[in-house]
This record gives structure tokens, C-alpha cells and sequence, in this order.
């Protein structure tokens, strides 16, 4: 076996708008931790976030910071502590790594933990990289049945899984999903497959309606035509909103869309405040939520995928290689049709 380079190829925002690909020592696993060779990394919109304009709400780039926080590889090498059986073997990263000694840690809700350590959240360095170390615990087995791509993507379905979870969805219950982009996308899905018998998807991008109708929407609306009050007059209302597009207009029409008792979870990032109708939420008792991250997901998500009842990969419009990470991260914005970008450090 050829000796393991010293360095590793990183892709790294020196600053908003400026990624340079770098040789950076290659990290030594700590004795709980693991060393994953990089397979694949998929682009989200945070990642864009910071590369446009280096800050998201209170978390600024003040120091050049490795993008990338859905994840998948190889396992390459353990720390002491950690079974030497797991070399070779494939993981999907779940990015971050709680202390699992808190109140919220200890109560399940680890996502909300104050110490969390979680990929391309500054000053906390991601995945860009061809090799990362990672604690063993949060480095998720898959099957070879699961792609690169598809390993990566976890991240993303996780996010619309614990949305769904949050929203209690379940077996007969008419859903709305605002916004049709990748977690929107996933939320149609896994709405499906826990039991909703109606799924409707509201965009502007007839492209992304097309995508969403051939992946677990009963029903779509393009808002740029039809209203939701018009789509919903003379039919049964949604009992569950899953608000992922963080656009104060869609998210208002959401709720006074929802049926009395209705759920909302508002997944998508949007500006810092809403004006929240409260007539609208007391006099229906709606229940209005948010969700931080995920906890609990990877293995039913991993699960899920396996057994095809969510398809990842049809999501992925475009590929990249290291160098070409600043195109990736802007590919949903220069191409109308792209929802799904990855890069591949490896190529």
C-alpha cells in the first residue's frame, strides 16, 4: 500500500466570494476519532450563504474557514480507541458532534446542544478537503447499495426527516411544503412515506414543480399563478405545513392556509424576524415551531434510502472536482434547473 501523503488538498473561503484549493497538513485522528478519505460533499445553501456574504444571522467568516457539511467517505485510519475493523469501511458524516454531557445532550436533544461542534459553522473548518477526522460515533455506516452521492445527501434528508418528526406527520394527513428546493424536496418525499395522503409543493420554478410531482407530490402550485387561497378554496385545508423556502410571504400564506389545530415547522432560513398574524395562530391553535439541525436521524435516514423509499441521487444536477468549488457553489443561482450540486475532492 503506497504511504499516506502528508498533506491534503482543502478547498478554503480565504474570504466571501474567494475559495483558493490548499495543501494543508493531513489531520491525525484523535483515540476516538476516525480519518475519512472524502468521497463526495453536496452544496447547500448555507455553504453558498457564507461564500456571497460571509455571515449567516450571528455566525460570521472572520478567518479563512473549509466550506462543506454533507459529507460521505472512507474510513482510512482510526484512533486508539476505535475498532480497527472500521478501516475501509464507507460513512455518511453526520457534521456535528454534540458533548454529550448537557442538559439537552443527556434529554436526546443533542442538536441543541450549546457545544456543539458542527462542520463549516465558523470557526469550526468542514468537509472541503480530501481527508478529515471525525469522532467515530458520528461516522454512519451505509450499505454499498447507497451511493456516494446518496451518502452524502443524508445531511439534507435528515433535515427534512426531523422536520416531518417535529411535525408529527403520520398516516392519513394532508401536507403543504413551501418551497421546492433540496430540503423541500425531501420533505414531499418523507412526508410520503410517513403516511400523508397529500402532499402539495408550492414554487416559482416550474422546473423544480416538475421534479417535486415525480417524487412524492400529490400536487403542485406554481405561485407565480395561483394563490394558495385559491388553490385550497372549495378543497380539504393541510394539517401540516413544512415551510422550507424562509420567504415571509410564502411562510404567511402557509399558515393561513392550515386547517384549525394545524402544525407548522418552519424549516427554511429566511430573514431575521416575521410578522406573525397571532389572531391566525390563537383563534385556530395552530402549532408553530422551528427546527436547528436534526437529532436521532442517520441510521432510519440511512435506512430509507437502502430499502428505496427516498431517492437521493435524482436530486443531483451537477459534479465538481476541488478546483471547481467556487463554480459549484453557485450553480444553483447561474442555472435554473440545478438543485443539487456535489464535489467530489478525490477527482
Amino acid at each position: 500500500m503506497a504511504e499516506a501523503r502528508e498533506t491534503t488538498r482543502t478547498a478554503v473561503l480565504r474570504e466571501p466570494g474567494t475559495i483558493e484549493v490548499q495543501e494543508r497538513p493531513r489531520p491525525q485522528p484523535a483515540a476516538d476519532e476516525v480519518l475519512v478519505q472524502v468521497t463526495s460533499v453536496g452544496v447547500c445553501g448555507s455553504d453558498t450563504h457564507y461564500f456571497t456574504h460571509g455571515r449567516i444571522g450571528s455566525y460570521a467568516v472572520t478567518a479563512p474557514l473549509v466550506l462543506g457539511h454533507e459529507a460521505a467517505g472512507v474510513i482510512v485510519e482510526v484512533g486508539t480507541d476505535v475498532d480497527p475493523a472500521r478501516v475501509g469501511q464507507r460513512v455518511s458524516i453526520e457534521p456535528g458532534v454534540p458533548c454529550r454531557q448537557c442538559e439537552q445532550c443527556l434529554a436526546g436533544r443533542y442538536n441543541l446542544c450549546p457545544d456543539m461542534v458542527f462542520h463549516a459553522t465558523p470557526p469550526v473548518d468542514g468537509s472541503l478537503s480530501e481527508v478529515i477526522a471525525h469522532h467515530h460515533a458520528f461516522a454512519h455506516p451505509v450499505p454499498d447499495t447507497v451511493g456516494d452521492d446518496a451518502a452524502a445527501m443524508v445531511e439534507p434528508l435528515s433535515v427534512a426527516l426531523w422536520a416531518c418528526r417535529k411535525a408529527g406527520v403520520s398516516a392519513g394527513d394532508r401536507v403543504l411544503v413551501t418551497g421546492a428546493g433540496p430540503v423541500g424536496l425531501l420533505c414531499a418525499q418523507v412526508a410520503r412515506v410517513a403516511g400523508a395522503v397529500e402532499v402539495v409543493v408550492t414554487d416559482v420554478n416550474p422546473h423544480r414543480l416538475a421534479v417535486a410531482a415525480a417524487h412524492g407530490a400529490t400536487d403542485t402550485v406554481d405561485a407565480r399563478e395561483v394563490t394558495l387561497a385559491d388553490h385550497y378554496d372549495g378543497r380539504p385545508a393541510p394539517q401540516v405545513l413544512l415551510e422550507c423556502s424562509g420567504h415571509a410571504g410564502s411562510t404567511l400564506a402557509g399558515l393561513r392556509s392550515l386547517a384549525p389545530a394545524g402544525r407548522a415547522v418552519l424549516v427554511g432560513m429566511g430573514g431575521d424576524t416575521l410578522d406573525l398574524p397571532l389572531s391566525l395562530v390563537q383563534e385556530r391553535e395552530l402549532l408553530v415551531t422551528g427546527v436547528f439541525r436534526y437529532a436521532n436521524t442517520w441510521p432510519p435516514a440511512i435506512a430509507l434510502v437502502a430499502a428505496g423509499q427516498v431517492r437521493l441521487d435524482d436530486l443531483v444536477t451537477g459534479h465538481f472536482d476541488l478546483d471547481q468549488t467556487a463554480a459549484a457553489l453557485t450553480a444553483a443561482a447561474d442555472d435554473p434547473r440545478a438543485i443539487k450540486s456535489m464535489i467530489h475532492p478525490q477527482d
